[in-house]
């Protein structure tokens, strides 16, 4: 009988950590921006703002830093995402304007559907990435904080719907993808309690 040889080429291997890192700074970005939108800043007011600085397991310094820098690895990671897919992305796109054209028959249902969950990450990404580089440089800059003729408050909730869009979108899009996360999953960690048992085999005892 044939062994079965492991599926988890190296690409394969590098595609999962990348993505599990996307999926964890994106985690903490969502729960940190939860805490914003419980306890949205309206400033200190000579103390008179009893929800400044609100303790929800963190202060909000803290949360603020969680927030930024969760963000910065998940841009990071998004790009690399990003680049290693790039050929996927550009094919994608031509034979996706060929359909729009009818000069090649309609995607699949699941094609389709899973097209449209990109296409909304990636739009709504690109916006709140924008948006969030506004918070980062320029929301403290000037008696009027306008960008692009656009108040803190415009920005704010740019920032934050298209957060919520992109959250929204991304759940869909890793339960249509769910069946692979857990088979790719499963034969990572498999394989790396058998890497494990084979170096506690394989290591020489000490003697006496």
């Amino acid at each position: 009988m044939k062994q079965n040889k492991s599926s988890l080429t190296p690409k394969l291997r590098h595609n999962w950590w990348i993505d599990m890192t996307l999926g964890v700074t994106a985690v903490l970005t969502v729960i940190s921006s939860i805490y914003f939108l419980v306890y949205p800043s309206s400033g200190y007011q000579g103390g008179r703002n009893p929800q400044y600085n609100a303790v929800l397991v963190f202060n909000r310094l803290t949360w603020d830093m969680i927030h930024t820098w969760s963000s910065i690895g998940m841009i990071a990671a998004a790009l690399i995402h990003i680049l290693i897919h790039w050929d996927w992305i550009s094919g994608t796109l031509n034979r996706s304007w060929q359909v729009i054209t009818r000069k090649r028959k309609p995607f699949s249902r699941r094609l389709t559907y899973n097209i449209v969950l990109d296409g909304s990450i990636a739009i709504s990404f690109l916006i709140c990435m924008v948006s969030g580089f506004y918070f980062l440089y320029y929301a403290q800059r000037g008696p009027t904080n306008e960008v692009l003729h656009l108040t803190k408050t415009t920005w704010d909730l740019i920032h934050t719907w298209s957060g919520v869009i992109m959250t929204i979108a991304a759940i869909l899009h890793f339960a249509l993808h769910w069946k692979w996360v857990v088979n790719i999953t499963q034969k990572i960690l498999s394989s790396r309690i058998k890497f494990r048992k084979n170096q506690v085999v394989t290591s020489p005892v000490e003697s006496n």
